[in-house]
């Protein structure tokens, strides 16, 4: 059984940080494209980062230079580390593996909320 729990996330206040972390369990986790996403109420998931299973890392324009993605396949977890948190980054972020078009897998999710 697949199971991506997603951890990390909670209430901080604007410019401040946190760090999400993806524990990945029933896949060979090396093998998976790992993206975080995010979804705010009526609007449509979007991606934050992702990260190759060789290490290439894609970030959305918006977390550019505040956001790191990263992942260690030996503990099959994948991190975003957030910093200069904007109240606009309030949202609940999910984690993605995927291995093709037809094999992926999302994680249940995860509340960030900036606010002051």
């Amino acid at each position: 059984q697949v199971q991506l729990v997603e951890s990390g996330g909670g209430l901080v206040q604007p410019g401040g940080s946190l760090r999400l972390s993806c524990a990945a369990s029933g896949i060979i986790f090396s093998r998976y494209a790992m993206t975080w996403y995010r979804q705010t109420p009526g609007k449509q998931r979007e991606l934050v980062a992702a990260i190759t299973s060789g290490g290439t890392t894609n970030y959305a324009d918006s977390v550019k230079g505040r956001f790191t993605i990263t992942r260690d396949n030996s503990k099959n977890t994948v991190y975003l580390e957030m910093n200069n948190l904007k109240p606009e980054d309030t949202a609940v972020y999910y984690c993605n593996a995927k291995l093709s078009t037809t094999i992926f897998y999302w994680g249940q999710g995860t509340q960030v909320t900036v606010s002051s």
